[in-house]
């Protein structure tokens, strides 16, 4: 499944930076960090101090975008 993360607040995309990845805005952070983190046993908190340019209103954007995408039912 492709998932749009533009629709998400605080997302970013640009082809000359990060290869194309999605990333925090205004930053070089990519979105996979924060889940890479966290998958590691990393707290949010401990994730927006080691990236500061990461604004917490945009990582729990993430969030909450990434668990809306897992309650909506997907076409098989």
């Amino acid at each position: 499944m492709q998932v749009d993360w533009l629709g998400c607040p605080g997302v970013a995309v640009n082809p000359d930076i990060l290869s194309g990845a999605y990333r925090f805005q205004g930053t070089r952070v990519p979105i996979e960090a924060l889940f890479a983190n966290l998958a590691d046993g990393a707290t949010l908190d401990e994730f927006l101090s080691w990236y500061p340019g990461v604004r917490r209103q945009d990582a729990e954007s993430v969030l909450r975008f990434a668990a809306q995408i897992l309650k909506t039912p997907q076409p098989v």
